[in-house]
């Protein structure tokens, strides 16, 4: 192949990897068009949410900021009511990871979406662990992600964790 050709690919490749950027709004209408159809080699990311809902409003902050960092995935939200009515509340914010057509991913409520003080860099590390993105955090991620389940298990919240002396309490399981 010449030189010349393989250029040109490598650019038409560049260029594919970056057409999205931005966290995008859609309605329900357009939910099969961005999503079931995008296309097969496509991370899609949707955020369903309500703007009423402060957790919600975070997200959409940092699905924004991840958005700019990693331009090759589609990132999305929709307002919940547009796409599925009545969806509790509770179950809100909802992200979903999809490729090809499947979902790969599902973070739904504010504990499976990172809890109250939810961080940038967990939230990225969440999307790389079901594939969504490579991301250059490294094992230092692995400082910010506390893990909620075993949190829940000793039924200790976050804020408990983060606002008490750590000589005070079991230190929590680190992933």
């Amino acid at each position: 192949m010449a030189l010349g050709q393989q250029r040109l690919q490598e650019w038409e490749y560049h260029q594919r990897r970056q057409k999205y950027g931005e966290l995008r709004e859609i309605c329900g209408e357009q939910y099969v068009q961005e999503v079931t159809n995008a296309p097969e080699d496509v991370w899609v990311i949707i955020h369903l949410y309500r703007s009423s809902i402060p957790m919600c409003l975070l997200v959409n902050e940092y699905l924004s900021l991840l958005a700019r960092k990693f331009p090759e995935v589609k990132f999305l939200k929709a307002i919940v009511n547009s796409c599925i009515q009545n969806y509790h509340d509770r179950c809100l914010p909802t992200i979903l990871v999809y490729k090809t057509d499947e979902i790969k991913g599902r973070f739904i409520g504010v504990a499976e979406c990172g809890g109250i003080h939810l961080q940038v860099e967990e939230l990225e590390w969440k999307l790389m662990e079901v594939g969504a993105i490579e991301t250059n955090l490294g094992d230092n991620s692995k400082k910010y992600t506390i893990d909620m389940m075993t949190l829940s298990v000793q039924n200790i919240s976050a804020h408990e964790v983060t606002s008490t002396k750590s000589s005070d309490v079991v230190k929590p399981h680190i992933i």
